[in-house]
């Protein structure tokens, strides 16, 4: 999808969705909590040793927050997903986070198919998911590969390596290499930073491929600052080293933070919105009216009626993209003609001059 040249422009006041999803160990909390900057969520309490062996299951926990980025407000809402990946079988888990997508998909069509629309409503659509690969240093599990390609669908997901301290510099690139291998394989639709060569300028192309090379984003969090060189820094600090988080030569923390709340921003809520969205409700009118509002009891007479006021809509969309594309086909015919009609009086000239040159030889 071709990436606006509008990207850099802010709005003031915006909000925005992600979700978390990583087995437990992987950096998820702490990678949260790094980029808000705040203990926005809570740390897994070590279970009693009696209990060790009892399988809670995943538990869905939305949680805003407000940030500032650039001089911009943002209304975080981060999704938390704690329990995933710690069953045996996380089929229940795999289907859990597909439906909360897709309820907010629901709510959302639900809102629009109204007569009149609540001006209190909050669109939760999630616009990106970070998920979180173990820093094995082998390649994607099984697991991994489904998650990621269950989700694509309905989400924007960005894999991430968490805890990436633990592997070094040449395990680390080799691991990033073998996971971008896997998902080529797997032809999972990850969000990779695309751009069109033809749209986009020249310092967007060179930022989504720079972006697109550090998939998937190996990232370090911490919630405690040291002093280093007379300045707070937010740090690890091991008997060998330190590791610091806004160091792009010990993570790529910064550049993914600045990436989802700042240039690509836009470009996930918009894709969320006009491609993911406007994907699921063309499948869920196509599965038929009867399971396009979500868990109401509708009249067969006022479940018609919304019926065709979506489809309606549905429509009114098609033609509005329709008459953009015949708009900038007919843009290309007059500058191909133009073009033409330039080349014809390129190629008169120099007929003529030819034609002058002979005439003066005699």
């Amino acid at each position: 999808m071709p990436i606006s040249g509008r990207r850099r422009n802010k709005v003031k006041g915006v909000q925005f969705t992600i979700m978390v999803v990583g087995a437990s160990g992987t950096g998820r909390t702490t990678f949260v909590n790094t980029l808000c900057e705040s203990d926005v969520l809570q740390h897994k309490e070590p279970d009693a040793p009696e209990e060790a062996h009892v399988e809670t299951g995943i538990r869905i926990k939305p949680a805003n927050v407000e940030l500032e980025e650039d001089g911009i407000r943002i209304a975080l809402t981060v999704v938390d997903t704690p329990g995933f990946g710690d069953n045996i079988d996380n089929e229940h888990s795999f289907q859990e986070i597909v439906n909360y997508l897709e309820r907010q998909y629901d709510d959302i069509l639900a809102e629009q198919s109204r007569t009149k629309r609540n001006p209190r409503f909050r669109d939760n659509r999630v616009h990106a998911l970070l998920y979180f690969i173990p820093p094995t240093g082998h390649a994607l599990r099984e697991m991994d590969i489904e998650l990621m390609r269950r989700l694509s669908p309905r989400v924007n997901v960005i894999p991430v390596i968490g805890k990436a301290d633990s592997l070094t510099p040449r395990e680390l690139k080799a691991f990033k290499k073998r996971i971008m291998e896997d998902i080529d394989h797997y032809e999972i639709p990850i969000y990779n930073f695309p751009y069109d060569v033809e749209e986009d300028d020249e310092e967007t192309i060179a930022d989504n491929m720079e972006l697109r090379a550090l998939l998937p984003f190996a990232v370090v969090g911490s919630e405690e600052e040291i002093e280093l060189d007379g300045e707070p820094v937010r740090a690890r600090v091991y008997p060998w080293g330190t590791v610091e988080v806004d160091n792009p030569h010990h993570s790529d923390f910064v550049r993914l933070r600045s990436a989802i709340l700042g240039s690509h921003l836009g470009d996930l809520k918009t894709l969320t919105e006009d491609v993911l969205y406007e994907t699921y409700r063309t499948e869920k009118l196509s599965r038929g009216a009867d399971s396009s509002i979500r868990d109401s009891q509708v009249l067969p007479s006022k479940l018609a009626t919304q019926s065709v006021r979506i489809k309606e809509e549905q429509l009114r969309r098609e033609e509005e993209k329709l008459r953009e594309v015949e708009l900038r086909v007919q843009r290309e015919i007059n500058e191909k003609r133009q073009e033409l009609m330039a080349k014809e009086a390129a190629l008169r000239n120099l007929e003529s001059r030819i034609t002058s040159q002979a005439g003066g030889a005699f």
